[in-house]
């Protein structure tokens, strides 16, 4: 095994000193010059370039013939951090801090027991601080990590000190944890923090934290330079001008984004499902309203509400489909339509209307009116329509990858279709036969399974494998992610009262022991508050 190993850690040494050479180099570089700096053989660049630009981390620009770093990169580093109102707020700040001083000025936020570079604004000397972006450093001897330290919950930042390794960098690094916590609370006095040639000799800075209007830190700022030109006396100075850039930074983010909750998921009590699915809310002829869903594998129909959840009876097949119904709920049950009636019970010798095809279904949702869309194989392709009165499926859209899910935005009049094999979301409107995607979630997230529609138009996502759901705007930009505390959330479902709970159905069929041990209420139906 160890060949091997060693074989695959140097192939991505190398990759990722190709993707290093190229980040670097802000016009790009050719094969040839790439060729010259790494010193790797023309066969294997070759190679790796190929996978690389595959994988959307690189691109090429066929008119100059060079490789320039690739969209998936900048995607990477948006959901990593998830916070371009952080770095447009302080992009003005920067460069009023830069345009006062003539030095260099940074922004920075935790990570972990490091602090990492989000932007900088150069300097206007020759000679002048020239930290990358995406650079980390510790926290016990740069000011920003100094500064982002002293305002922390007490809790977090004895946490964070007892943690770090006092190394020392430089001559000048503070290595003792008494010096440390000294210094962090004149820090939290004067409201700046100072990294005297602690990083590099020769060089000082000058931080303040950023808060919200929540009282939470966001990250810093700095000011960084020679230390013959940014003395000790002239940090003084700059200090305060520091710690009012930082106040106009937060300002800008508490009004910019304000908080939202993020809601937690509240476990129903009720039975536990091998694999729930197909949850539907319901509003009866008494007005009341309630929550259809089954269990596909042990085929039952439940019924819920958020105080509980209770389990109807059993079907002979594996259910796929369950879609309102004016008289309570359509079922399909292996290749048989079954009505439910409000009371829960069956209505035997009731006829399905031609309309509901009973094979070949992989993802069904209720539309306007009594209209109901599916998907179906459609030849070597997947169509997604809603059939007329006599079963035919015509128009709709044809999909390259079965939909795994739908739902219908009646206020937005758009269709939603999630397809979990690319991970992407597609809006498809009446009348217009190209789809649009809306979004897509990375494999590493999850994949794909239910849609909902809230009352305020948001979609969202259950991520099978993700342990969470989230929630996209109309735009497709992620707004809201909510843990869950199992893996496998399958189909969801808004209703409740107010219409603004987000039921979430889950599975525990095909976990594994360990799994199962570290969430034991795999199965089980959940609520999510959405505003």
């Amino acid at each position: 095994m160890t060949p091997k190993t060693n074989e695959g850690t140097a192939s991505l040494d190398k990759a990722l000193d190709v993707l290093d050479a190229v980040g670097s180099a802000a016009a790009g570089l050719s094969q040839a010059e790439l060729g010259q700096r790494l010193g790797l053989p023309r066969t294997t660049l070759y190679r790796l370039l190929g996978t690389l630009v595959a994988r959307g981390l690189l691109r090429r620009d066929p008119l100059r013939r060079v490789y320039c770093l690739g969209s998936r990169c900048f995607e990477y580093a948006r959901a990593t951090y998830a916070m371009p109102d952080l770095v447009a707020a302080a992009s003005a700040e920067l460069r009023g801090l830069r345009d006062m001083t003539g030095e260099t000025a940074y922004l920075a936020a935790l990570d972990g027991l490091e602090v990492i570079s989000l932007d900088r604004c150069d300097g206007a000397h020759a000679q002048r601080s020239h930290s990358a972006v995406g650079q980390r450093k510790p926290l016990h001897c740069t000011s920003q990590g100094k500064a982002i330290l002293a305002v922390l919950p007490a809790e977090r930042r004895d946490a964070l000190v007892r943690d770090m390794t006092l190394t020392a960098v430089t001559p000048r690094s503070i290595t003792d944890r008494r010096r440390l916590l000294a210094e962090l609370r004149l820090t939290v006095q004067r409201g700046w923090s100072i990294d005297d040639e602690e990083m590099v000799v020769g060089v000082r800075c000058c931080g303040a934290p950023i808060l919200d209007a929540q009282g939470d830190v966001r990250g810093a700022v700095s000011v960084a330079g020679p230390a013959f030109r940014l003395t000790m006396e002239r940090l003084e100075l700059l200090g305060p001008e520091l710690a009012e850039a930082a106040r106009r930074i937060g300002a800008q983010l508490s009004s910019a984004r304000p908080a939202r909750p993020e809601g937690e998921a509240r476990v129903v009590p009720g039975e536990w499902a091998f694999e729930g699915t197909c949850p539907c809310w319901v509003v009866g002829t008494s007005g009341e309203g309630r929550l259809w869903w089954a269990d596909r594998l042990a085929p039952a129909l439940h019924v819920a509400t958020v105080e509980g959840d209770e389990t109807l009876g059993s079907l002979e097949h594996p259910i796929q489909v369950l879609l309102p119904d004016r008289d309570g709920v359509r079922v399909l049950a292996g290749d048989l339509w079954h009505l439910f009636g409000d009371d829960g019970k069956p209505r035997v010798g009731a006829v399905a209307p031609a309309s509901l095809p009973r094979f070949g279904v992989l993802a069904a949702c209720a539309g306007p009116g009594d209209q109901v869309w599916f998907c179906q194989p459609d030849g070597e392709r997947w169509r997604v329509a809603a059939p007329d009165a006599s079963g035919q499926f015509n128009g709709g859209w044809r999909l390259s990858e079965p939909a795994t899910a739908l739902a219908w935005s009646q206020a937005q009049r758009t269709l939603y279709i999630a397809a979990a094999g690319s991970g992407t979301i597609y809006t498809a409107h009446e009348g217009q036969a190209s789809l649009r995607r809306l979004a897509t979630v990375p494999k590493g997230s999850g994949h794909l399974g239910g849609l909902a529609v809230d009352a305020e138009g948001g979609l969202w996502a259950s991520l099978r494998g993700g342990w969470s759901v989230a929630r996209f705007e109309p735009d497709g930009g992620m707004d809201r992610m909510v843990a869950l505390p199992v893996p496998a959330p399958t189909g969801l479902a808004i209703g409740g009262a107010d219409g603004r709970t987000l039921f979430v159905t889950t599975a525990r069929e095909a976990l594994d022991r360990e799994s199962l041990e570290a969430a034991p209420l795999s199965g089980r139906l959940f609520v999510v508050a959405t505003d």
